[in-house]
């Protein structure tokens, strides 16, 4: 789970009432084939106006090569949007651009047509010296030529994934055969008991099937048991045929427990025939009587010699089958690992280690601190510093859009999370103003940021920061547990915050790293002392 820390941003959104205006302009009248331009449409709008702006590969002849953020500008007492679209065209003439249509409030406003003219390249061969036709020379194979042992790996890697998939299926088909067979009725009767309840009829309202199936099962196995006719007779021609044989085989159960088996019996009747219906707590003591009441049965029941050895039989093939069961499970599971052992050892051949531990296993801190380090120049204000990794830029649209008033820009880069190993997060701002950030209100902005992201028990110090390069700013630092998603547990992590101000503009700093990581620390301190800023652009 990828988070994120942003710097503080306000959403500018109020009762305004004024009217509603399209207004379009070009950056250029002529460009050169392939040349971009840009097309810029305003509208002048009440906060509450819903405002949708064109949205097409194509402008007439001319192709979109890139559709711009909203820009957002509070204008006394409206709002201007902004919208930028790049343009191009590959032929030259002069082309128009047609009149494109602007939604407020699903209401259809127009733009201005605009003619622009695309002028060929002139190319004067007189003075161009011609070369003779060099030899070819080898280059290094490009990694499209390696498809195939992608192809390969992901083919092992279906394979795995289908071969698991039917092994399974198997074994828990094999498992639905296996179980209809029981050592003895009372293991049947048990299962099946077990299984009943499972189901949830009660839950879902069904209890007259609930009654019947438990009566059927407790029947059945009357039947196979103690071998009188249960499942054709009613409850009292089954009480007095079970009664008899108990006598007759000399079984010890006691009375009141035949009479609490005969009130479940004329329970069960009542509720499929006379529509009653038992609160949960009946239902439960019922279920509990059929289940107590089988057991006694099953204990009370004269066993020769012979069926002892064939019960004891019977539980050495179940033992040795739930072996097997065990045995194919694990060879199964034997064989995927293998299987994505080998994928992942292709990918790494075909693709490089590096490139399998950037997008997949990633870095641990110790490789990055021996990693040929790279020395970036990052947004607006500029900030510069030394990395092991380039920062990637990851700016959220929505927020773009809703900058606040005084804010030209704000962007920011990342690298990991706030649960790797080690990450980055930086955060520039440039106003457009000379506003000059309170870096003390900004740490605590930070601070609650970081909490908001995921980080729980916090602890703050707080300090100036200098390097060896002579700036200065302040930091806050210290320690948090965060909830590690893989390993579903808390993890401590510490961290360092560095703020930096200027007047236009400010840069925010996040350092975070498991705790008691030496080469985490080393990095830390490397990124820190290769701190510069560029002053900001007014």
């Amino acid at each position: 789970m990828k988070k994120t820390i942003y710097f503080y941003i306000a959403l500018l959104f109020g009762f305004l009432g004024s009217a509603q205006k399209i207004t379009t302009a070009i950056d250029s009248s002529q460009i050169k084939i392939g040349s971009q331009f840009h097309l810029t449409i305003k509208a002048s709008v009440n906060a509450k106006d819903k405002v949708v702006f064109p949205n097409a590969k194509n402008f007439g002849a001319l192709e979109v090569l890139e559709s711009y953020p909203i820009d957002t500008v509070k204008n006394n007492s409206q709002y201007e949007l902004i919208k930028k679209y790049g343009l191009t065209q590959f032929d030259s003439g002069r082309y128009l651009i047609p009149k494109l249509v602007v939604k407020i409030n699903q209401k259809n406003f127009q733009t201005d047509s605009l003619f622009i003219v695309v002028n060929n390249v002139k190319v004067d061969t007189s003075k161009q010296q011609m070369y003779d036709i060099k030899n070819i020379i080898a280059t290094e194979e490009e990694p499209s030529s390696e498809w195939w042992k992608l192809l390969v790996l992901l083919a092992l890697i279906v394979a795995s994934g289908f071969g698991s998939y039917f092994i399974i299926k198997k074994l828990q088909n094999g498992k639905v055969k296996e179980e209809e067979f029981f050592a003895s009725p009372i293991e049947k009767a048990i299962a099946y008991l077990q299984n009943l309840d499972k189901k949830q009829l009660v839950q879902k309202g069904d209890v007259k099937e609930y009654y019947s199936e438990m009566t059927d099962i407790a029947r059945t196995y009357i039947e196979e048991s103690v071998h009188v006719p249960a499942m054709e007779s009613t409850s009292s021609e089954l009480m007095d045929a079970l009664k008899k044989a108990i006598s007759e085989k000399k079984m010890f159960v006691n009375r009141e427990e035949l009479d609490k088996f005969r009130q479940v019996l004329e329970n069960a009747d009542l509720v499929k025939f006379a529509k009653s219906k038992p609160l949960q707590f009946e239902i439960e003591k019922d279920k509990s009587i059929v289940d107590k009441f089988i057991l006694i049965v099953d204990k009370a029941l004269p066993r020769t010699e012979e069926q002892a050895e064939a019960l004891f039989a019977e539980e050495v093939r179940r033992k040795e089958l739930k072996k097997q069961k065990f045995m194919r499970t694990a060879i199964s599971v034997g064989i995927a690992v293998v299987l994505f052992v080998i994928s992942v050892g292709i990918f790494a051949y075909t693709f490089g280690l590096d490139y399998l531990k950037e997008h997949h296993i990633g870095y641990t801190t110790e490789e990055l601190l021996e990693k040929e380090w790279i020395t970036s120049e990052y947004g607006e204000p500029a900030i510069v510093i030394e990395t092991p990794k380039v920062l990637k830029r990851n700016n959220d649209e929505k927020i773009q859009n809703n900058l606040p008033e005084n804010v030209k820009s704000a962007n920011r880069f990342m690298y990991g999370s706030i649960i790797d190993d080690f990450s980055i997060i930086l955060v520039t701002t440039a106003f457009k103003d000379t506003t000059k950030l309170d870096l003390e209100v900004a740490l605590e902005t930070d601070l609650k940021e970081l909490e908001r992201f995921g980080a729980k028990n916090i602890i703050v110090k707080t300090a100036d920061f200098e390097n060896v390069k002579g700036l200065s700013g302040k930091k806050s630092y210290g320690s948090f547990t965060a909830f590690n998603d893989i390993t579903k547990e808390d993890q401590k992590m510490s961290y360092e915050i560095l703020v930096f101000a200027q007047p236009g503009g400010a840069q925010e700093f996040f350092l975070i790293y498991k705790e008691d990581d030496e080469h985490a620390k080393q990095i830390m301190e490397k990124i820190q002392n290769s701190i510069e800023l560029r002053k900001a652009k007014q």
